[in-house]
């Protein structure tokens, strides 16, 4: 541990450099993606007013279709509509979502938590399944479990969420039944503790056998280098059991790896959320972008567009700091 608070101590100034860059690269890089997303929207065969009316559009008069048109900003380029969106974001107000009928705000708060939890649980389990096989494995070089690991990750690698999910639920809950098929609770039961964890264990665990494979990997080799180093030949030659090297010299210089690799995991896990919440029906934001995708709806995709680029670009950012610490080498890019 105190060798990472030296090295981030002489890296300081290079972190700011890399985070006052990175800051400014947000400010043009979400307008341009969301402009992207109106342009794309606009560009759609689809009819946001025909989709906002469903049934009753047949059955709507002309006066009043142009009064939603109006509401709904569908009478101007797609350019002002974005740039209006863009300067009601500024000031925390983001739409309101014509395919859902809700602000934008109230759907983010409604079903960002439940993405986000789904999101930590599959995470924390990923890093306990992969910690332990790792650290086994690196300790036994070439041994049963360290060849095991390398195989099960090949197919786990090559295996997208989505088809990991239908496999545990064709196997868990629907021939062996032992977790429910999909939802946040039994169909008419208010939501409780033990229900929300029963039905998001099989969800996170799917979601954490897609990450699994690059944690365990990236771990043991970083378990080996550290294995390998002066610091614990030292501690071992001073007569430290494997548990105190493990936890003063092994686990401090890998976590900060594992920071490194999590910075450039971190979209894909989000985006492996969207499709494992789809699978097992989550109550997260998945559905409403899909939602919002197939009705044009300009100003959610807009807020899911820009939330997700801020994710990626968060977890770059995580990613080359921790880097800067973990490895001399690295530079800040010029």
């Amino acid at each position: 541990m105190k060798e990472l608070r030296r090295r981030f101590g002489e890296r300081r100034h290079e972190i700011g450099v890399l985070t006052a860059r990175r800051a400014l690269a947000t400010l043009f890089v979400v307008p341009a993606v969301t402009l992207a997303t109106f342009a794309l929207a606009a560009l759609s065969p689809l009819d946001p007013l025909v989709t906002y009316l469903g049934d009753g559009f047949e059955h709507t008069g002309r006066a009043e279709r142009d009064a939603i048109s109006d509401s709904l900003g569908l009478d101007v380029p797609f350019w002002q509509t974005w740039w209006n969106w863009m300067a009601n974001a500024f000031t925390g107000d983001f739409g309101a979502s014509h395919s859902l009928k809700q602000p934008v705000t109230t759907v983010f708060a409604e079903r960002l938590p439940w993405t986000l939890g789904l999101s930590v649980v599959a995470l924390v389990i990923a890093l306990l399944i992969a910690f332990g096989v790792a650290a086994v494995a690196a300790l036994r070089p070439d041994g049963l479990l360290d060849r095991a690991l390398e195989r099960v990750t090949l197919a786990l690698t090559g295996m997208p969420p989505f088809v990991i999910g239908l496999l545990a639920v064709a196997l868990f809950a629907v021939t062996l039944r032992w977790f429910p098929v999909g939802g946040l609770t039994e169909p008419g039961q208010p939501v409780t503790f033990g229900g929300v964890v029963h039905h998001i264990v099989m969800p996170a665990v799917v979601l954490a056998l897609s990450q699994v494979p690059w944690f365990a990997l990236a771990l043991r080799e970083s378990v080996r280098e550290a294995l390998g180093s002066g610091a614990v030949r030292e501690a071992q030659v001073r007569g430290l059991s494997r548990g105190e090297v493990l936890r003063g010299h092994i686990a401090p210089v890998s976590a900060a790896a594992l920071i490194a690799l999590m910075g450039a995991r971190l979209p894909e896990l989000v985006v492996g959320a969207l499709v494992v919440e789809e699978v097992f029906s989550w109550p997260g934001l998945a559905d409403a972008t899909v939602e919002a995708a197939l009705t044009a709806d300009f100003a959610l995709l807009a807020a899911v567009t820009a939330a997700t680029t801020l994710v990626m670009m968060l977890g770059s950012w995580l990613s080359d700091c921790a880097l800067l610490v973990v490895d001399p080498r690295a530079q800040v890019e010029r």
